[in-house]
């Protein structure tokens, strides 16, 4: 199909997959609160509008796919633009019902309700990978904090020219392969598939943000420093990220973050509003 329009203003289903860690949530509140800044900052500032406006610039509605297992009415769909879903300490391939529930869920919103564009990032990027005919594994090894990772063609063409993308990090685990019908959008040494993309059909696919139907990443476009600094602090200390590792975040904590500017700002331009 065609790119589909958009609603005005924009309204998103936000799949609620984890609770932040209470340093994090006590200063930078729950993942709605975290995506909906990324959101608002993502837009240019004579659209972003803050918290409270009358007529606020894009509507965010946040379910909770892992405790309640609840998602939009199904009468509802059609009133939605896109989901989105966060990431999650929880492993994409575990057996357990929550999982596989949203697994099948993404699955029948992909196939059966096309004009709703669908955002994964991290445990999203992989659940979306296993749902959609790919596998998600654990790959061995840490990736924390801002990283770099080569974009392909069809990367550096979602993404606006880059020939890197550097986005925050949090996670062992990986899509190793891409499903048939996606295109890769980057990789790193650790990662081969830092992201992929599904476009609608028609010309320009590749070159039109309009016309992404699916998009991912292994990163963490929401992530801040800010963020990333309590989270390492907190998993070091109890032994689940190695000392060493908390030493490289240290060295590289500094590095660009593309995760607003460049990855918000395309998610608005799938849905036409940058």
């Amino acid at each position: 199909m065609s790119a589909p329009t958009t609603h005005t203003p924009p309204r998103l289903a936000l799949l609620l997959c984890d609770t932040p860690m209470p340093a994090v949530q006590r200063e930078y509140g729950d993942y709605a609160q975290i995506f909906r800044d990324l959101l608002r900052n993502a837009l240019p500032a004579s659209k972003a509008g803050s918290d409270g406006d009358a007529s606020p610039p894009f509507i965010l509605d946040a379910f909770d796919v892992v405790h309640k297992m609840e998602y939009p009415k199904e009468e509802e769909m059609e009133t939605y633009d896109a989901v989105l879903l966060t990431g999650s300490a929880a492993s994409a391939y575990d057996d357990v019902p929550w999982i596989n529930k949203l697994v099948d869920w993404v699955r029948h919103i992909a196939q059966d309700k096309p004009q709703i564009r669908i955002f994964g990032i991290c445990f999203g990027h992989q659940i979306v990978g296993r749902a959609l005919g790919g596998t998600c594994e654990p790959s061995g090894h840490w990736e924390v904090g801002p990283t770099p990772f080569r974009l392909t063609e069809v990367g550096k063409n979602v993404f606006g020219g880059k020939d890197e993308l550097y986005l925050q990090q949090m996670h062992r685990d990986h899509v190793p392969a891409i499903p048939a019908g996606f295109e890769l959008l980057g990789s790193t040494p650790v990662c081969p598939n830092q992201g992929m993309v599904q476009f609608y059909e028609g010309e320009g696919a590749a070159t039109d943000p309009r016309r992404i139907h699916i998009l991912t990443v292994q990163g963490h476009p929401e992530f801040t420093a800010e963020i990333v600094d309590k989270m390492v602090d907190a998993r070091a200390a109890s032994g689940v990220i190695p000392a060493d590792t908390a030493k490289d975040y240290a060295r590289r904590r500094a590095w660009t973050n593309d995760g607003v500017t460049v990855v918000g700002r395309v998610i608005w331009a799938s849905l036409g509003v940058v």
